[in-house]
């Protein structure tokens, strides 16, 4: 379908691929991963055709249609959420118009030669609409959209009503339903819950085409793609296999490239060694230039820098009481929504506190209330013995927040903003300023493009920028919205490094999406859904709640839609190309199912399913 051949590109002085071949086959399922700034979104633009090599090619059949989902940036606005995602079916679109066309032409023709011609023209436009699927336009307009999370009344709202990780979501829709026979995606799963995500894994695996993504979602890659293309080193390596399978492989790829590394360097050494010490000594002349010769013609073995591991050592706040936030009935309400619906959540110091849901349960609402952006209609909010609602210049000087959408000023560097948003803390002297500036840049493994602008950063380096801007002063809360979003793996294994870091005294708040990772990040998670609190608790207890009530069963289309009818399903998953569903009940649902050990992601479903907020809320009233 498409073939790379000898590709070069450069930005200045940074190379980023140095004469790459690579290929993409008919119907291939490709997960590009690697370091943030190797070259990943690129390589996507580069295949899209929104950038071009410096040299070398990129060839595709005439017949190849692409479409590209990039990582954020797409406004929609103008249009309702259905007129803007029906534009995918263009070619459908322009057909049903011609039809119209002709219907009136031959209310007016008189001529039978005339009549004749527009009847078999409307034929044949028919034929084609049909063919094309054009009447079912409307069914997998409300499928897709179903999918991602909209819902019969979304469909009707104007698009610039909603926020930007929505916005995504249109686009996302609008490239699935164009059916593109190259589906090319980065970060696709930033902007979807749990639900979403793993629907579109499904749509995925029944997708009539190739499709090439990059997300840092592990969980994901594992379920979509079967080619992981290792981008590194100004080159593509290929490792067949899902996600996990490319971990192993790759990190015994790496452990023989280091030991070969190893060898090389000390044989590099030991001839060094010996032309240095005989290279003025007549009878070893000719020794001496053989050797050198040998080393002129050395192929240097190049190997990934070590990624360095970030220590943070904050600093203690002053000391809180042992209850340090505390909401009580914080209510949200826009026209007859309510967002929130009396949130009570007890906070004491120390806690690492994880907020998940599904997109549109009031997460980021509640955020925005305890970082002083948006007013709570009803209920109180204290912190420390300072009122979150009304003293909200006090709340800011303790507070660190890092929203899910920030802005960066791209003309300006890493080092400037810091250091102006250090200025505003009060940290002075500038002397010290500098160093708390140097050390937060260092932590973050950003130190090196210090003096970049901000503007030439790739989403990971401007996702642990912000996570910089958080962590300025001395904080005693601070909330994090979907920290995780654009990090690869090992940058979030240094995420997590850095929640461990952070003093006891400090209160952390964040959102997730990436339910598999709460059990790392945080060791109490509250789960939110249709403006309520749920359930709270730590979630390895949260999934053991479970224990004994979680049945699992391999089985076919056609069964797992009348056991969705018929039972309590909590998950439906992909194993080695089986349906896989889990299914709660007290008692085993039937033959073919067999008790399980149930993990976070079931305990996330049950909460947010009708059953199990049920009986939440009778535990609650009990």
């Amino acid at each position: 379908m498409i073939h790379v051949e000898n590709l070069n590109k450069a930005y200045g002085e940074r190379v980023l691929f140095d004469d790459v071949s690579w290929h993409v086959k008919k119907n291939d399922r490709i997960g590009l991963a690697g370091p943030n700034g190797a070259g990943k979104t690129t390589l996507l633009k580069m295949l899209a055709g929104l950038e071009e090599a410096d040299s070398g090619s990129i060839r595709m059949a005439s017949s190849t249609t692409i479409g590209y989902l990039p990582q954020d940036g797409i406004v929609h606005a103008g249009r309702t959420v259905h007129e803007e995602v029906v534009l995918a079916f263009g070619e459908l679109l322009k057909l049903k118009e011609e039809q119209h066309k002709i219907e009136e032409s031959l209310e007016s023709a008189t001529a039978d030669g005339d009549h004749d011609a527009l009847l078999i023209r409307y034929a044949d436009v028919t034929e084609r609409f049909k063919h094309l699927g054009g009447y079912e336009i409307d069914g997998r307009i409300a499928d897709v959209l179903k999918g991602l999370g909209f819902t019969l009344a979304d469909e009707k709202r104007n698009t610039e009503e909603f926020s930007g990780g929505w916005q995504m979501r249109i686009a996302l829709a609008k490239l699935l339903l164009a059916r593109p026979n190259l589906l090319l995606m980065d970060e696709p799963t930033n902007h979807l819950d749990l639900p979403a995500r793993n629907w579109l894994e499904e749509y995925l695996h029944d997708y009539p085409g190739s499709v090439v993504l990059v997300s840092h979602d592990r969980y994901f890659l594992d379920a979509t793609v079967k080619r992981i293309t290792q981008v590194e080193l100004r080159t593509l390596t290929d490792y067949h296999g899902n996600y996990s399978k490319y971990l192993v492989e790759h990190a015994a790829r790496m452990e023989r490239l280091r030991e070969s590394h190893r060898r090389q360097k000390e044989e590099i050494e030991k001839q060094e060694s010996f032309i240095n010490k005989f290279r003025y000594t007549a009878t070893k002349a000719r020794q001496v230039q053989s050797r050198i010769k040998q080393l002129d013609k050395v192929e240097l073995i190049e190997i990934p820098p070590e990624r360095k591991k970030i220590r943070f050592k904050f600093p203690d706040a002053p000391k809180p009481g042992r209850v340090v936030l505390e909401l009580k009935g914080v209510t949200k309400v826009y026209g007859e929504h309510r967002v929130l619906d009396g949130i009570d959540l007890t906070v004491e110091r120390g806690d690492r506190i994880a907020l998940v849901g599904p997109n549109g349960a009031g997460k980021s609402t509640l955020m925005r209330i305890l970082a002083t952006l948006q007013d709570a209609d009803a209920g109180t909010a204290t912190l420390d013995g300072i009122d979150v609602l009304r003293q909200k210049e006090q709340v800011r000087r303790v507070l660190g927040y890092l929203p899910q959408e920030f802005g960066v000023y791209p003309r300006v560097s890493a080092f400037s903003l810091l250091d102006h948003l250090a200025a505003l803390k009060g940290i002075a002297p500038r002397e010290r300023r500098w160093q708390v500036v140097d050390g937060l840049l260092k932590r973050t493994n950003l130190f090196q493009v210090a003096y970049r602008r901000l503007g030439s950063f790739s989403g990971g380096m401007k996702q642990r920028f912000g996570i910089a801007q958080a962590l300025l002063g001395q904080p005693r809360l601070i909330i994090v919205d979907e920290p995780t979003a654009g990090l690869d793996p090992e940058e979030r294994i240094r995420f997590h490094n850095l929640l461990a870091d952070i003093s006891e005294q400090v209160i952390v708040i964040l959102s997730t999406h990436i339910v598999a990772d709460v059990s790392d990040l945080c060791p109490r998670m509250a789960i939110l859904n249709q403006g309520r609190l749920v359930a709270t608790g730590n979630p390895t207890e949260l999934a053991a709640s479970l224990r004994g009530r979680l049945w699992r069963k391999v089985v076919g289309t056609g069964e797992m839609d009348q056991h969705q009818k018929e039972f309590t399903v909590l998950a439906t998953r992909r194993a080695e190309g089986r349906i896989v569903i889990h299914v709660h009940g007290e008692v085993s649902p039937g033959p073919g199912f067999e008790a399980i050990e149930p993990d976070l992601e079931d305990a996330y479903f049950w909460a947010i399913s009708d059953k199990g907020a049920t009986a939440s809320a009778a535990r609650a009233a009990g």
